[in-house]
């Protein structure tokens, strides 16, 4: 596995609505993989590979949303602290005394800082924070913060990507491994039946916008998303809730918060996966949703769509888990899945 990749991808900041940083490194990765590339309106970037019946019209599109969880400047109190809003969903307790990236004229780095537990009253003490219980420290002087840091800036984690046992953790690992797997899928496929879009999307973590508009643009036939999903295989979990596990495979969604997928593509990706022998288990999400969303809903006639998943821990936090042969078999199952599409009795 090419880990440098990985900690690059994962690295590289992209809050939703500012993915331009990320969109350039998947570019620099793809262009020679890909017939054409272009970027829409919106910011997605739509990768195209032409596959042997190319004059048909079945279309395969695949999406990984290139955003990451984040936020953005709404304020500069005096004494260099910075007021912000959420770009996608956070669990408020894990910001406390984080670092971040302010990205203004210059990278600034701040920390996450709250009021004292020392001066906290005793109801304080026993209620669940809030995001905006929160401030950033960037420990400068007003003026000098402001002539670098402008209301609207983006805010990301400042996390490196380590490796951990057989696992990789790191910040954004939601949904940058789902990048990498794209990347390296596209690099090894050798012969497709169908035209194959591969989308890498903005906006995922405010509402799948960008999914929907490829979709509408690319009206395919097959939409297969890729993104994380929960593992909450860890000491107190019972078994009903653990979602998934790490080392355990490729996850097949079969639905969540968003989307019922569709059942012969669920039935595929399983076919699929048991006669390449890839190690493969299901996936129903209770709550939450992902790209799979608009991609089976905003084509013009719709899609048959599905979604391979991610085992990933302590997902939406500072830092995320996710394990390296489970990222293979991802891997293997996308490029396995679209080579063989044709094969598949899809009238029922």
């Amino acid at each position: 596995m090419d880990i440098q990749l990985l900690k690059n991808i994962c690295g590289t900041a992209g809050a939703p609505g500012f993915e331009k940083q990320i969109r350039d490194l998947v570019i620099s990765q793809i262009q020679p993989y890909v017939d054409e590339y272009r970027i829409d309106n919106l910011g997605n970037l739509v990768a195209l590979k032409r596959g042997k019946q190319s004059e048909s019209n079945e279309r395969v599109m695949v999406a990984a949303h290139m955003d990451e969880i984040g936020f953005v400047v709404t304020h500069i109190e005096e004494g260099g602290f910075v007021r912000f809003h959420t770009l996608g969903g956070f669990d408020p307790k894990t910001l406390t005394a984080q670092r971040v990236h302010i990205h203004g004229k210059e990278v600034v780095p701040g920390v996450f800082g709250s009021k004292p537990i020392h001066v906290m009253s005793t109801d304080e003490r026993t209620k669940m924070p809030k995001a905006t219980d929160f401030f950033i420290d960037t420990g400068m002087e007003t003026e000098a913060l402001k002539k670098l840091v402008n209301i609207g800036d983006p805010i990301t984690w400042e996390r490196e990507l380590v490796e951990m046992g057989n696992c990789v953790n790191c910040k954004s690992i939601d949904n940058r491994v789902s990048v990498f797997i794209l990347i390296e899928a596209l690099k090894r496929i050798k012969e497709i039946p169908h035209d194959l879009y591969a989308v890498f999307t903005v906006q995922e973590e405010v509402g799948i916008r960008g999914a929907s508009v490829s979709a509408h643009d690319i009206n395919p036939t097959f939409g297969i998303a890729l993104d994380t999903t929960i593992a909450y295989d860890v000491p107190g979990a019972q078994a009903h809730e653990k979602i998934t596990q790490l080392g355990k495979g490729a996850a097949i969604k079969i639905m969540d918060g968003s989307v019922i997928c569709d059942s012969r593509m669920v039935a595929y990706l399983k076919e699929t996966a048991d006669k390449n022998d890839i190690l493969w288990q299901p996936e129903i999400l209770p709550a939450g949703g992902t790209d799979t969303a608009g991609l089976q809903r905003m084509g013009k006639n719709g899609a048959i769509s599905g979604a391979i998943s991610v085992p990933t821990r302590h997902l939406h936090q500072v830092v995320e888990m996710a394990h390296k042969e489970d990222i293979e078999k991802c891997i293997q199952l996308l490029i396995a899945a679209v080579s063989g599409i044709e094969s598949f009795d899809w009238s029922h």
